[in-house]
């Protein structure tokens, strides 16, 4: 009976675009996520605080890895019940959204969902997602639903030199089985190196925490080669003023605030260089 429940359920949500993978539970935990805001009087609420509140709500999550790394066709993948860093942040930014819009369905959940987590909002094949996450910030900014304010608040330039994922298909399963993806890869990889960014190098990061505000989405450049992002998360303003670090950090932990304020977190990772502040768009 209840695989019966989870075949209708999947039937009555499955758009005629896209597919999506995704259970009962999880279809459970959008709708309590969005009853949570009601309940807290946290509908008016700035944007960003209410990102840092849904954030909140899932601190004790469990980090799971590659979670979007499904055999076959490119679906919508939803795994509420395990997040890496990037879903952790695209949820709490598409709930924090969608409560705004007062669009509390789970078929508002899962376009929403898409359109940050593809290029233009298109789900096609494989190299539509957006895997680079400076890709990520260009194309959801030229969507208007953030805004990169670190030049502003005195970011210094940055251009990334991107080519792990063309260089190296066999640590990627789509990439490795289908290799004519690989060419749309390095277009991608092409247009990011060509792009300038900004970002706030690590022992600056002090002298700005003040700009960065609750809720902001907080991206962290790498010296990986190869790579740009390494780590992003949420910004979180704690009782004592200071900006600490909301994230799903790595395997074997889970979603948590960190214990030192955003400067001295990134401080103690070696492979951490700065920062890319970004600030989600009020919705109208």
């Amino acid at each position: 009976m209840k695989t019966l429940i989870v075949i209708i359920i999947a039937f009555i949500f499955i758009s005629p675009i896209n597919s999506q993978t995704f259970s009962e539970k999880d279809v459970e935990i959008c709708k309590s996520k969005f009853q949570l805001a009601v309940d807290k009087n946290m509908v008016d609420a700035p944007l960003g605080d209410l990102i840092a509140f849904i954030g909140r709500s899932f601190i004790g999550v469990e980090y799971v890895a590659h979670t979007l790394e499904k055999e076959g066709e490119e679906n919508l993948v939803i795994n509420l019940t395990g997040l890496d860093c990037t879903t952790f942040l695209e949820n709490c930014f598409t709930f924090g959204r969608l409560i705004k819009a007062g669009k509390t369905e789970f078929n508002d959940y899962v376009k929403e969902l898409t359109y940050i987590r593809y290029r233009d909002g298109i789900l096609e094949r494989y190299p539509s997602r957006l895997h680079y996450f400076s890709d990520w910030i260009a194309n959801n900014t030229s969507k208007g639903i953030v805004k990169d304010i670190t030049k502003e608040i005195g970011g210094k330039e940055i251009k990334f030199n991107v080519f792990f994922m063309s260089q190296n298909p066999d640590k990627y399963k789509q990439l490795n089985e289908n290799p004519e993806f690989i060419p749309a890869i390095k277009k991608s990889e092409e247009e990011i190196n060509s792009r300038t960014y900004y970002y706030i190098p690590n022992d600056e990061v002090k002298d700005i925490e003040n700009k960065i505000q609750n809720g902001d989405l907080i991206a962290i450049t790498t010296n990986l080669k190869g790579l740009d992002i390494g780590h992003v998360g949420i910004a979180v303003k704690e009782k004592s003023g200071r900006i600490h670090f909301m994230h799903a950090p790595l395997v074997g932990a889970k979603v948590q605030i960190s214990e030192n304020p955003l400067p001295e977190y990134l401080a103690k990772v070696k492979k951490h260089t700065g920062i890319i502040v970004l600030r989600p768009v009020e919705v109208k």
